[in-house]
């Protein structure tokens, strides 16, 4: 595989006119790849899978690379692969469906269960509006929605008796979301006692209205949720995403599929949702000391 790799340099520099220090830099980063490649006991492209490319670069921000790194790393894999591909070295480029290397930057911040906790009581509850927000929080933490999600939710996603509630994503996708028992009470609360109260004609679908009686907007909301996110004491790089990476982690966290966290947050490619599992390697770790026989 090596003189591929010095084959692809040689393209780079001389065909494709990149400087000598972009091509030191993909260099490098090709040479990590095919170390990490040998060491699994793979010695043929041919035999490599997006799995495999998604547990690299995986394994990659786990060492402790930068997220620039990483995403350098993914760039540098996929002209490598379209060489390849051009070359006739192999017939397919397992690198066009990887995700975008924007999953490799950050890992997402995630709330403590007594970060939320502050959160959820820093609405004030004798007030009209402040048990409205605490209702809209806990959608945001209970189901893991996006903004635009909890803006649109209507009255006829929720169905209490089945336990559940219906999102239209993104991609007009629907799914279908399981209500915890806190939810659906503060929920039927808020329709019961509070969204009467704030109603004005004509009565719109959604569940979750304003002062005067129209829909959330996507700022609106974000302005809403940031604002009692700062009474609540959290940091300033916090924002309303930060529930939904917090709800994902928290079902991780106590012991959740992998793969129905992805359902649950509408993601179409599974490596997605396993950047969550990097948030809480301590979990990993004492389950596989807890039960691994060989641990």
């Amino acid at each position: 595989m090596t003189p591929l790799a010095d084959s692809f340099l040689d393209h780079l520099r001389l065909e494709r006119g990149l400087s000598p220090h972009t091509v030191q830099a993909y260099g490098s980063d090709i040479r990590t790849f095919l170390a990490a490649l040998e060491s699994r006991g793979m010695r043929s492209f041919h035999a490599v899978k997006r799995q495999d490319l998604t547990r690299y670069l995986l394994d990659q921000r786990e060492a402790g690379r930068s997220g620039a790194t990483v995403m350098r790393r993914l760039v540098a894999l996929r002209m490598f692969y379209r060489f390849l591909l051009d070359e006739g070295i192999v017939a397919a480029d397992p690198t066009e469906t990887l995700d975008s290397p924007r999953l490799w930057k950050t890992l997402p911040g995630v709330l403590t269960p007594a970060q939320v906790d502050a959160l959820l009581d820093a609405p004030d509850s004798r007030a009209l509006l402040g048990r409205r927000d605490r209702v809209i929080l806990e959608t945001f933490y209970g189901t893991g929605l996006r903004i635009s999600e909890v803006a649109g939710l209507r009255l006829d996603h929720l169905h209490f008796d089945a336990g559940y509630l219906k999102v239209r994503g993104k991609g007009d996708k629907e799914r279908v979301v399981p209500m915890g028992r806190p939810l659906a009470e503060g929920l039927r609360g808020y329709l019961d006692h509070v969204r009467p109260a704030l109603v004005r004609e004509p009565d719109p679908p959604q569940v979750f209205l304003t002062r005067f009686g129209r829909p959330f907007s996507r700022s609106g909301l974000w302005r809403m949720v940031k604002g009692h996110m700062r009474t609540a004491g959290l940091p300033g790089e916090v924002t309303p995403h930060t529930l939904r990476h917090s709800f994902a982690s928290h079902l991780l966290a106590r012991g959740a599929p992998l793969r129905a966290i992805q359902d649950m947050l509408g993601h179409a490619d599974i490596a997605t949702t396993q950047i969550y599992t990097h948030v809480d390697q301590g979990r990993l770790k004492a389950a596989h000391a807890r039960f691994h026989p060989r641990a």
